[in-house]
């Protein structure tokens, strides 16, 4: 079975290594389609999520130059997830699988061989997980291994070393369209539509060109997204806390009453004005979460489109 594969890249200020990419992938196509393990009808989308430089530009040149290659403009920055679904969505049902993979071909390209043998062996999901993270620095393996970990103690279902790297079918995209989030965490969203899944082991590659789009502010946003999209649990900590300071104030009322009877003097004003600080800034922190999750069913009733397409390309033969 030779699959009509289409490789789904986000891009946003790519100018610097979107050329090296459209040639390396070019290149893997060739070799691929000359190994009869994907159709000649296989194509390369690029999506531009609202880039400042000229990866626009160079989108539409390779689009009007090679018939594989297909482009997405997205009329502003809508962020990484939405760009993603953008270009899945906008092709859905014209080809028989869909790899997602970012721009600096930092995920090998290698490991689309397997991911495409288990999608022929009956997988509807091939997850792509990093086995290696040697390539990292210290600060970077632990954060990212701590945000897995914490995401897995709160239940939030998401593959262990796995990003954006993965294959699914058309029926996985189908019901991933069902999902009306505005909001997409789409690594814990994946997970929860079952389905046939597999998994493809790949070590990360170093970045060639330009510079990462991840840094640390935003990666922090992302993985407070993902933890209040899918889990409850920050707030389950707020009723806990509450139970605390509701058993701690009552054993502090018994300890007062005691020393009143028993004429020993109260404490003074500072442990008085400590505690009174303490649980009204506690009190705000759990103020602030209730906000945030607020502020999240707004943005959901609201239900803005999560992306819009100025411009795509026809896919031609």
């Amino acid at each position: 079975m030779t699959p009509r594969l289409l490789l789904v890249l986000p891009c946003y200020n790519e100018e610097a290594i979107l050329h090296l990419t459209d040639t390396r992938l070019n290149a893997f196509y060739d070799t691929l389609i000359r190994e009869n393990r994907i159709s000649r009808e296989s194509r390369i989308c690029y999506v531009n999520d609202g880039s400042r430089d000229a990866t626009w530009e160079i989108i539409e040149a390779l689009a009007a130059t090679n018939p594989r290659v297909l482009g997405v403009k997205l009329s502003r920055n809508f962020g990484h997830q939405n760009a993603l679904l953008a270009g899945l969505f906008e092709y859905k049902g014209l080809f028989d699988c869909y790899i997602s993979i970012d721009a600096d071909l930092q995920d090998d390209l290698n490991a689309i061989i397997p991911m495409i043998e288990k999608y022929n062996e009956g997988a509807s999901i091939v997850y792509g997980v990093r086995d290696d993270r040697s390539t990292d620095t210290f600060f970077k393996k632990f954060t990212a291994e701590t945000f897995y970990k914490l995401m897995r103690w709160l239940k939030v279902p998401v593959v262990f070393n796995h990003a954006d790297f993965r294959l699914i079918d058309n029926r996985v995209l189908t019901e991933l369209e069902n999902y009306r989030e505005v909001n997409m965490f789409i690594r814990g969203i994946i997970p929860t539509i079952g389905l046939k899944n597999d998994k493809v082991y790949y070590k990360r590659l170093e970045r060639e060109a330009g510079e990462t789009k991840y840094p640390l502010g935003k990666m922090l946003t992302f993985a407070w997204n993902g933890i209040t999209s899918f889990s409850i649990m920050p707030m389950r900590f707020v009723l806990w806390f509450g139970a605390f300071s509701f058993l701690l104030s009552g054993g502090m009322a018994v300890y007062v009453l005691y020393t009143k009877f028993v004429g020993v003097t109260t404490a003074g004003w500072a442990s008085t004005l400590l505690m009174i600080a303490f649980f009204n800034g506690s009190n705000m922190l759990a103020i602030g979460l209730i906000g945030e999750y607020m502020g999240k069913i707004y943005e959901e009733v609201k239900a803005r489109p999560r992306y819009i397409v100025e411009k795509s390309s026809p896919v031609r033969d």
